[in-house]
């Protein structure tokens, strides 16, 4: 829905250019059958698992195509916007093994959605001028400035803390032993480090890496909880 929805902006982008509708290899109206299929396909294989994993399923998509995808070219706020259909995911395996929502998905979620900020913002520095070109307006002060460089600092340092939270025994079933919290904070900081570095320099390598630093991290800890989870 994203892509035909943007098809003629996706035109204008390099990193864009070549997707299935501006490529010209798939038409807009093969690209609306083919989204609508799988999301009714989606939603009911979802609803198999129970009603409640089906229901954030759907609210998730409906969050990304009509509230995200048309604010983006409006205003910086539509990151925030895009926050809650990108972290929904993460907490979907909780609730579809469970069928509960409480917590220990609200913990899961809530550590996704202060982790895009950085690597969005930080993607977004990198690729600034391409997505200026499509009109979309990504980062929080629309320019590579101080302003947003201090927002990637603040979104890491929320992420580290709600990161470890559960090992404090305040998340319900979601537990974290004190080795494993120690190795995901570590890996916060280095994280962390990468988005000072970006405030000290101000280039698009500084961005490249924070933005690989936050795709190792979060591939990182989810390992690490699992792993935890039987090892503790």
């Amino acid at each position: 829905f994203n892509q035909v929805i943007e098809r003629n902006l996706d035109s204008l982008m390099h990193r864009t250019k070549n997707r299935p509708i501006p490529g010209g290899r798939m038409s807009v109206t093969q690209a609306m059958i083919t989204a609508i299929v799988m999301t009714l396909a989606g939603i009911v294989l979802l609803y198999l698992l129970n009603p409640k994993t089906a229901l954030f399923g759907t609210l998730s998509i409906f969050l990304y195509t009509c509230v995200y995808t048309p604010l983006k070219t409006v205003t910086p706020l539509a990151v925030f916007a895009g926050a809650f259909p990108g972290a929904i995911p993460f907490m979907l395996g909780w609730v579809a093994a469970t069928n509960e929502f409480g917590i220990e998905p609200g913990t899961l979620f809530m550590i996704q959605f202060f982790w895009q900020f950085p690597h969005f913002w930080a993607l977004g520095w990198m690729l600034d001028e391409d997505y200026k070109r499509g009109g979309f307006k990504m980062l929080p002060t629309g320019k590579k400035d101080t302003g947003t460089v201090l927002q990637i600092i603040m979104y890491t340092l929320w992420m580290i803390v709600i990161s470890i939270v559960p090992v404090f025994g305040i998340t319900g079933r979601l537990h974290l032993s004190v080795p494993a919290a120690i190795l995901i904070f570590l890996a916060g900081l280095v994280m962390l480090w990468f988005a000072l570095r970006l405030y000290e320099l101000r280039d698009r390598a500084s961005a490249r890496k924070l933005m690989l630093s936050s795709v190792s991290y979060i591939t990182l800890i989810q390992v690490v909880y699992v792993i935890d989870k039987f090892l503790a």
